[in-house]
């Protein structure tokens, strides 16, 4: 983890990004947590620390880092967006009660993208991934068995 982060913020650095404590906060904790925040969901986990910090200054670091591809964007519909630090290939549970994400691995859709490409003659750049249904904490709330 320690290593990501300081390749993280040696590749802000290399792009002329100033790290501020606030821009090395929001970095770590994307980087340390695994629930795919929102951006209000950051500043409301980083305001105790940085009284402050605007959510603005939260969006504005997000779309740095986004810029720099040390974040995805997910976007949900009308939902906010949620980030992810993890960037390596990978794909998403998604539960239709609380909204939790999970990673899971899966072989790579790259036959999938180049037979799309032939079919549809589109440039394909990138492909997402998930899947639906509800995680174990909303069953056992609901005594929902899963199926």
């Amino acid at each position: 983890m320690a290593e990501r982060l300081k390749h993280a913020v040696d590749q802000l650095k290399a792009k002329g990004v100033r790290m501020t404590p606030q821009r090395h906060a929001i970095l770590t904790y994307l980087m340390e947590t695994m629930t795919h925040p929102t951006a209000d969901e950051i500043y409301r986990a980083l305001e105790p620390r940085f009284p402050n910090m605007s959510v603005a200054t939260v969006y504005n670091n997000l779309r740095v880092f986004k810029e720099a591809g040390l974040v995805r964007e997910l976007t949900y519909g009308d939902s906010s967006s949620r980030y992810d630090a993890n960037t390596v290939d990978h794909y998403h549970a998604i539960c239709t009660q609380c909204g939790k994400i999970k990673d899971f691995e899966y072989p790579s859709l790259d036959p999938v993208e180049r037979q799309a490409a032939e079919e549809t003659g589109f440039l394909i750049h990138s492909h997402r991934m998930e899947v639906y249904g509800v995680c174990k904490e909303c069953q056992q709330k609901q005594n929902v068995i899963a199926q």
